[in-house]
């Protein structure tokens, strides 16, 4: 009888035990630390898209909102005939991190002795852009699908007349300026083009004296033709910038990928969030979506309520005005903050819609790497993809147990990034160094998947929603 019962009080405690043990594992996945995901969520093979796109901006009377997506997925406008593999665009990734961190960081630009083509301050490194949207130039509007580059400030598509030799193919038409009834190009001494800062033969004239522009990206793709004025129409509202200022392109070079051209998101006067009307000027959004099978938004203006934001100042340094600069101050993973030194993010960020996977300063990237690789110690290791040296095999799993990893800036403002879509990369961890604390890093489109960002310009600051889209 004794026997019995201290069998059933030794049952008891056992049962509470492990009901204790097993509480402070839901505890701590309710902190989100540590967060179940499927492993498809790491991998960008759909067929078809989605209808639902999650949660979306708020409407509000003066924002107006364009449906955003992937280039290389099944929601984009306009299928390409061959996706790039991701090795290319790894590859095209790193060009592109490369030209922008060493052109930006204080040492390299006081050195001044890098050999290395650096894009011009209306265009970054065109062939990288991943997401597109819909927009109408002209009266009446003609459909043109273009790439969204927050690290370009010109707008441009091609135009007619455009050869073959000239134009790359499009699967939307050229658009035509003798048919838009709202079509005017902009003088060469006009106060617009001498701002514009780009011109052929140094001079901004064409022989018509319409002001010219060239951009040469960081690829070395380039694009050249008159800067215009006309109707930019957007949205489902179909609302009208009237004299939208753009490079109507007649001579491009490089792999366009059969998009229509750039549409130009930088803090440049050029650029489109200055471009807009009085009450949604110097301010804008985007959501890129978790997956190529869903639908973000691109919205202009602010939105009616910004407490689900949190805020970090905006930087800008006098000799490189067009970046979207942060102060990086603190990285977590599994809710632990890593041990880096403060010197060590002095660089700051850019956060960029073109750039692929983030770049850290190499001290900050070491840190991060060692304790997302201590959390997936239950998964296999599998070999670098480019420049991704974390990647995993995770054939077999349908499901992956993930840490948290969240981004602080200054001010306090923390971003816990998408552990289903934000993280890994086709199971890589979407994160790499710049060989070095002394370059400035790039806050990568990967870690910005489901996050509303908010370019507030007017206010000098960049703000974050989780799970907007």
């Amino acid at each position: 009888m004794a026997s019995a019962l201290i069998l059933s009080l030794l049952l008891l405690l056992c049962s509470s035990y492990l009901g204790i043990a097993h509480t402070d594992a839901a505890a701590g996945h309710k902190g989100r630390k540590f967060v179940v995901v499927p492993t498809t969520s790491f991998q960008s093979s759909e067929d078809s898209c989605s209808s639902s796109t999650g949660t979306t901006t708020p409407p509000h009377s003066s924002r107006v909102s364009v449906p955003l997506a992937h280039r290389h997925g099944p929601c984009a406008p306009v299928q390409a005939k061959d996706k790039m593999p991701l090795a290319e665009r790894l590859r095209r990734d790193r060009a592109r991190t490369i030209s922008m961190t060493r052109r930006l960081s204080r040492s390299t630009r006081l050195q001044n002795n890098y050999a290395m083509t650096v894009p011009t301050q209306l265009g970054s490194s065109y062939d990288t852009q991943e997401y597109v949207v819909t927009v109408g130039i002209g009266t009446p509007a003609v459909p043109q699908t273009l790439l969204l580059d927050t690290g370009s400030d010109l707008t441009w598509v091609q135009c007619k007349p455009c050869n073959s030799t000239n134009c790359y193919p499009q699967r939307l038409p050229l658009f035509d300026p003798r048919r838009s009834s709202s079509y005017a190009t902009i003088p060469c001494d006009s106060q617009e083009c001498r701002d514009l800062a780009a011109g052929l033969d140094g001079d901004g004239c064409t022989s018509n004296w319409d002001c010219a522009y060239q951009v040469v990206y960081g690829s070395k793709a380039n694009t050249t033709g008159v800067y215009s004025r006309d109707g930019l129409t957007l949205g489902p509202e179909n609302a009208v910038i009237e004299d939208f200022r753009f490079g109507c392109g007649h001579d491009q070079e490089g792999p366009f990928d059969e998009y229509d051209g750039i549409l130009g998101l930088g803090r440049l006067p050029e650029s489109l969030a200055w471009q807009t009307s009085p009450e949604r000027r110097g301010v804008f959004s985007h959501c890129l979506p978790p997956t190529g099978g869903t639908t973000g938004f691109l919205s202009l203006g602010p939105p009616e309520n910004t407490s689900g934001f949190a805020f970090t100042p905006l930087l800008t340094m006098d000799d490189q005005p067009w970046a979207y600069q942060l102060m990086l101050t603190g990285i977590s993973v599994g809710g632990e903050p890593l041990d880096i030194p403060a010197a060590v993010f002095r660089e700051g960020m850019i956060t960029d819609s073109g750039t692929v996977v983030t770049a850290l300063q190499d001290t900050a990237y070491a840190a991060l790497r060692a304790a997302f690789r201590r959390a997936m110690a239950a998964y296999p290791l599998a070999p670098p993809t480019a420049q991704l040296d974390t990647c995993y095999n995770l054939t077999g799993y349908e499901e992956v147990t993930v840490p948290t990893v969240s981004l602080t800036f200054r001010g306090g403002a923390t971003v816990e990034l998408d552990a289903a879509s934000g993280l890994l990369l086709d199971g890589c961890l979407a994160f790499w160094t710049t060989d070095g604390d002394e370059y400035t890093g790039v806050i990568g489109n990967v870690n910005q998947r489901t996050i509303e960002v908010l370019y507030d310009l007017p206010g000098a600051r960049v703000g974050f929603r989780t799970g907007a889209c």
